[in-house]
């Protein structure tokens, strides 16, 4: 089990990050994907559900500056960069979907990676924190992250971001491919982060585990929010069980 008595305090700042969008747009070309989608991210866990095709990836790209976006994106109060250096300056660090570590590239060189806006020493300093945290990964350094299993890689990718000491960490379906146990212990990983004081904004498709875990959350459909609201309200919501968890007919 990947486990850590020490909850992810090392460099983390003291004041809680809050990010609020307002008519959120966003797609490729000429297609839009996002519309209209406004919603708060609060200090705490936060999950942004919904199925294959809902708009879920497009919205993390859309706030990290990968893609241009519509409407208004406020962090703190004030107007977030559209460039992702920028971003990243501001304390947002993206875990994205499929990881995206450099396989031929060992453990110690993927995380110094995530402390690229750092100076060395300071790069050095936030990488021993992390690796206090993650304490299997201190056994791995030298192992290249391609020889490693998935979970494993994931939790590589989650210490590379945490390696920025981000106040707003968004995490795309870390839970995509992963044996049940892994899911397990990466969403308590997750909750941990933002009982820390990490603001984390997680993209989920296993609604049931990231309910269990989120403080609230938002249920994107076709592009739009169709339900949002305390994460213990929606697990027993109409919306959540109908649709995902199929415990009753859908209404027609």
């Amino acid at each position: 089990m990947w486990h850590s008595d020490t909850p992810f305090e090392h460099g983390v700042a003291t004041r809680r990050a809050r990010l609020r969008v307002i008519g959120l747009s966003a797609g490729y070309g000429p297609l839009p994907v996002l519309r209209d989608v406004s919603f708060e991210v609060k200090p705490g866990l936060t999950v942004i559900l919904g199925p294959n095709g809902a708009g879920k990836t497009t919205l993390l790209r859309a706030l990290t500056g990968l893609i241009p976006r519509g409407g208004e994106v406020l962090l703190d109060g004030e107007e977030l960069p559209e460039k992702t250096h920028e971003i990243v300056q501001r304390g947002i660090a993206l875990v994205p979907e499929g990881r995206q570590l450099f396989g031929q590239m060992t453990v110690d060189d993927n995380l110094e990676l995530g402390g690229w806006l750092l100076t060395k020493p300071q790069r050095a300093e936030r990488i021993e924190g992390v690796l206090n945290d993650f304490p299997k990964l201190r056994e791995r350094r030298a192992q290249l992250a391609g020889t490693m299993s998935g979970g494993e890689q994931q939790m590589v990718a989650v210490a590379r971001a945490m390696v920025s000491s981000p106040r707003l960490l968004m995490l795309d379906e870390p839970s995509l491919g992963l044996a049940p146990r892994m899911v397990d212990e990466l969403l308590a990983i997750a909750r941990r982060i933002a009982d820390a004081g990490t603001t984390v904004l997680m993209v989920e498709q296993n609604v049931k585990k990231a309910l269990a875990v989120a403080d609230r959350g938002y249920v994107l459909e076709r592009g739009s929010l169709v339900a949002s609201g305390p994460a213990a309200l929606l697990a027993r919501s109409s919306v959540i069980h109908e649709t995902y968890l199929g415990n009753a007919p859908r209404s027609t």
